[in-house]
Order: C-alpha cells, then structure tokens, then sequence
C-alpha cells in the first residue's frame, strides 16, 4: 500500500519557496505544494534568530521521500533545512488518488 504524508521543509524567501515548489511538481515528486508565509525563532550557530520564512507543504508518496530529500537539498540556500514527514493517516479517497497519480509517470 501507498503511504502518502507531508513533508514541511522552510525556505528564507517567496522565490526560493515558490522555485523549491515548481520544481518538486515538475519532477513529480510532489503532488502539490503549499505555501505559507510563517516566522520562525530558532538558534543558529549560537545565536537566537527570529525571521519571517516560508513554509511549504508538501503532499506526497513518501515511498519518493530519498529523492524528494536529495533533490531539496540540492536546491535549498540553507546549510541544514528543515525537511520533515509526517505519515496521513487517513484522507479521502478521491484526494489521495489524485495525489497518487500526479507522482507517477
């Protein structure tokens, strides 16, 4: 079976969200990216940050999470991002179909 989820990863500007976005759809990696603008404090080599970042949310088959990791980490400006899954547990049917079919060929 399918384990579908979300992966959040945050990105320090609208560009770099919106390209990390365009182009895990485009390598069907993704089914759909959301994006959210969000503030996040964190401590960072020390120091505590507090900057407006961009969350995506990612909604994929996590069977593609190595890849969807790598690809990410290609792209990203930052030196350790945030790339998280979590599992769904339950969605409707429709919607996960739709979700299965835009990440395979």
């Amino acid at each position: 079976m399918t384990q579908y989820g979300i992966v959040l990863v945050t990105a320090g500007s609208d560009q770099e969200a919106q390209h990390l976005a365009t182009a895990l759809v485009s390598a069907r990696l993704a089914a759909c990216v959301s994006i959210t603008p969000i503030r996040a404090i964190y401590r960072w080599q020390g120091n505590i940050c507090n900057e407006a970042e961009y969350q995506l949310t990612i909604k994929t088959d996590l069977s593609l999470f190595d890849s969807l990791v790598e690809r990410i980490q290609t792209l990203h400006s930052y030196d350790v991002p945030e790339i998280l899954a979590l599992p769904i547990g339950q969605g409707a049917e429709t919607y996960l179909n739709w979700m299965g079919e835009q990440v395979r060929e």
